[in-house]
């Protein structure tokens, strides 16, 4: 059988504050697609061979010990340097490329300085909270990544039945995957979307349904057995008292 990410998460012990829940608000920046927003990217950084231009996007690939493992993307918040992920996605090292693409980072790589994950998670990796936030910098850079970017708002209680643009970085490729599918209810707390070709590394891709994040690879299995259907914790007042407490 497949999952979505085979190694274990190295999560803080941590705990992590609950502050008053809430609905992320609103921008005008929309990712409904991978590459639906932002500037044409001119710079490339590694390699030194030029790629093809695209557009600059919230999601990007994970990366630790030089190889991306995991896929993330930026959600809006009032510092601009959040990124979303899943729990079991979490590790030390870690470092966010976006907009990667044909092995080039054109925005460089942003370190990982924090992590806000739910206590639920840490405690007995609950697959109902298999979510997390990282805060990233970018060393000499004043820009928060969000302006460079843009960003999904996050998306809560919006229900189970959604036609969402899903992205996600296979391990063995370096170009992300997309898919447009419909979620359905898997479970009290858990949702899923058939779209093929998700294999090992998409975990932690955002499900974005009219700019919005609503779900991340992860969950059930890990974020599923097959790379045919993949799932996602449901996002509740549960990730909305995180969002909280990451951007406190």
């Amino acid at each position: 059988m497949a999952i979505k990410f085979l190694r274990p998460a190295l999560v803080a012990a941590a705990a992590v504050l609950v502050l008053g829940a809430g609905l992320v608000a609103g921008t005008d920046t929309t990712a409904d697609d991978a590459y639906a927003a932002g500037a044409p990217v001119t710079t490339p950084i590694p390699p030194a061979s030029a790629a093809p231009a695209k557009t600059v996007s919230p999601v990007g690939a994970l990366f630790a010990n030089g190889s991306h493992f995991c896929t993330a993307s930026v959600v809006h918040s009032g510092g601009g340097d959040l990124v979303l992920t899943a729990a079991h996605c979490v590790k030390d090292g870690m470092s966010f490329a976006p907009s990667y693409h044909d092995g080039v980072a054109p925005l460089g790589m942003w370190t990982v300085t924090d992590v806000a994950v739910a206590d639920g998670w840490t405690s007995s990796a609950d697959p109902d909270l298999d979510f997390a936030f990282l805060t990233v910098r970018q060393a000499g850079n004043p820009a928060s990544l969000e302006s460079l970017t843009g960003a999904n708002v996050l998306g809560t209680d919006r229900g189970f039945d959604h036609t969402i643009t899903l992205t996600g970085y296979p391990d063995t490729t370096d170009s992300p995957v997309v898919c447009t599918g419909t979620t359905t209810r898997s479970d009290t707390y858990q949702q899923r979307v058939a779209c093929p070709g998700f294999p090992d590394g998409t975990s932690g891709g955002p499900w974005v349904a009219d700019g919005a994040v609503i779900g991340v690879i992860g969950g059930y299995e890990l974020g599923g057995d097959t790379p045919d259907v993949s799932y996602s914790a449901y996002f509740d007042d549960d990730i909305a008292k995180l969002y909280a407490s990451a951007t406190s």
